[in-house]
């Protein structure tokens, strides 16, 4: 499916609503997105695999001694890697695939406003990160005896917090790319630095408390908190309410450096 594909399928619905128009792109993107073999790999297979590696590492931590569980280690953790590779990689390089293929260009010259492009877009990558947290969630919950959450709304907030963040770093991290391969370089450094610092492998309960104290500044941070401490009920309301800024001041920050920086053009 070429590009100009995508432009007449987004066209039709463009004259009725907002809704009906990012719904109209969104769907284009699913069949761009399904066709793109490596990326639909990396969006819905790598993220349920992931968790797995954690059992093992599990059983050199004090997880006791932190409050914690093996389920309430690993159910987070799994959401935290859905976020990244299902919503954040594959947004990348989604992001700066319709850049270079003058896609993103040619429908602004249509009905479609600037947020109703980016968010239509990544409605497909938002909706599979969507289903696969409730299916590892579910899964966690039976095979790890977890349980049901202490507190629920944390835990649905966090979640809702990071579907909401990843896809505007995403489309940060896209405009400072000149390819599809430079923005999959570019997004590497944002991933690696969140699987092992934002509490995915290592809870911050077990890590020396300066280290905690800052790696609980990273974007995933906030969100593997509120799940964890919507799971465990362990989280103080001081707790959640710094993770809840932390995640907001992210988005924020996102959203103003895409406003003022994304390139909805190739460079020349």
């Amino acid at each position: 499916m070429s590009a100009d594909t995508v432009t007449r399928t987004a066209g039709p619905a463009s004259t009725v609503t907002a809704v009906g128009r990012m719904t109209s792109l969104a769907r284009a993107e699913l069949t761009l997105l399904a066709r793109s073999r490596a990326t639909f790999f990396a969006a819905v297979f790598v993220p349920l695999v992931l968790p797995l590696s954690l059992r093992s590492a599990t059983d050199d931590m004090d997880l006791k001694g932190a409050g914690l569980s093996v389920g309430t280690v690993i159910l987070p953790s799994a959401v935290g890697f859905s976020l990244l590779f299902a919503v954040y990689s594959s947004l990348v390089s989604v992001y700066a695939a319709r850049r270079e293929e003058l896609v993103l260009k040619r429908l602004r010259t249509g009905e479609l406003r600037d947020a109703e492009i980016l968010m239509g877009a990544a409605v497909p990558s938002v909706l599979i990160g969507l289903v696969q947290c409730l299916v590892l969630t579910a899964a966690c919950a039976a095979l790890m005896d977890v349980g049901t959450p202490e507190a629920p709304l944390l835990a649905v907030l966090g979640l809702l917090l990071g579907l909401m963040m990843w896809p505007a770093l995403a489309a940060v991290t896209a405009s400072f790319s000149r390819s599809v391969e430079g923005a999959q370089v570019a997004a590497m450094p944002l991933l690696l630095v969140s699987m092992v610092g934002s509490g995915t492998v290592v809870p911050f309960e077990v890590m020396p408390d300066r280290l905690a104290s800052l790696c609980e500044l990273l974007p995933l941070s906030p969100v593997i908190t509120l799940i964890r401490g919507g799971w465990a009920g362990n989280l103080s309301a001081y707790d959640a309410l710094g993770a809840l800024a932390t995640a907001l001041a992210w988005t924020v920050l996102a959203v103003f450096a895409v406003h003022k920086w994304f390139r909805w053009e190739p460079r020349r």
